[in-house]
């Protein structure tokens, strides 16, 4: 109003001003998901909404049994960053971690992101996860052990399902027993072990093969190391020996073997790649790949 002539103004436009009584909740990225030699893992924290101001905060989940759940332990140099992405160099092992951001004066905290996953294969970690059968893939209603070893008195064993980017418990602090699981195909995933001490074992992938009919691609599931042999074979739910097997290595024919076998009598650099078997017109559900960890001078192979 000019109160001179005593005129108004038109009205300007409208705000919408919405007020939620739940505190948002940032989504945590991580990259790679898998460690490779010599690759730096980064965090990236996106919040909903996202707007100038936020500062952001870093952490280690650290398994705590007793609670069933994890603390979280405040990254170096981790604390009110300006940056929404976070660099780790020379991570090794499997481990989680988790985010939150803040702004204002006094400042305002989200809530703790979802944790996240980065995996290694490498079997030097203080635990260490068992399978049996051991093997990468299997068929629906195989009965799978889980057994988590090392130098530690309670343990759980932790999946994320392929189907479902969340995490939970296979089994809960278990004392020197085995967890037994019957296979469906919600059961592919990843499996780690995670030690009432905050140990991480390395991690492995399972495979639930859902055509009753099908073949799977029998594989170690823990690492072959440089040097050592290796043997793959395609096996049917009925039948263990099979003839006439076609096995493929990136896509490409390599072997026809009437004994349903392929040995690599030393796993080299040239054996790096994808591996899968044919059976009467049926493959295999997953591929196997070879991949270094220069840590260790190893090969390992794992199942996609």
């Amino acid at each position: 109003m000019k109160s001179s002539q005593h005129k108004t103004t038109e009205w300007s436009d409208s705000v919408t001003l919405t007020v939620s009584d739940n505190k948002p909740r940032p989504v945590l990225t991580v990259s790679p998901s898998w460690l490779s030699p010599g690759a730096s893992v980064t965090l990236n924290c996106q919040v909903e909404h996202p707007s100038a101001g936020w500062s952001f905060y870093w952490y280690k989940a650290v398994p705590d049994l007793s609670e069933k759940s994890s603390s979280y332990e405040l990254l170096p140099d981790g604390s009110g960053t300006a940056q929404d992405s976070y660099i780790i160099h020379g991570q090794t092992h499997t481990a989680g971690y988790v985010c939150r951001a803040g702004r204002g004066d006094p400042e305002y905290h989200t809530d703790h992101s979802q944790p996240k996953f980065v995996w290694s294969a490498d079997v030097h970690s203080a635990a260490s996860l068992t399978v049996s059968p051991d093997r990468v893939q299997h068929f629906t209603s195989d009965s799978v052990s889980l057994t988590c070893e090392g130098n530690f008195t309670e343990w759980r064993v932790m999946t994320v399902p392929q189907s479902d980017p969340s995490y939970y418990y296979k089994c809960e602090r278990r004392t020197g027993s085995t967890c037994n699981i019957y296979t469906s195909k919600s059961d592919t995933g990843v499996y780690w072990c995670e030690s009432g001490s905050g140990e991480f074992s390395s991690a492995v992938n399972i495979t639930v093969q859902n055509d009753g009919n099908g073949p799977i691609l029998v594989s170690p599931v823990h690492p072959v190391t440089e040097g050592a042999s290796v043997s793959l074979s395609c096996s049917l739910r009925t039948q263990k020996i099979l003839s006439n097997v076609f096995f493929y290595h990136n896509d490409k024919l390599i072997q026809n073997d009437p004994r349903g076998e392929l040995k690599i009598s030393a796993v080299s650099k040239s054996d790096e790649g994808f591996y899968k078997c044919q059976y009467s017109g049926r493959e295999s559900a997953c591929q196997l790949n070879v991949s270094r960890f220069k840590t260790f001078d190893t090969w390992f192979i794992y199942g996609l």
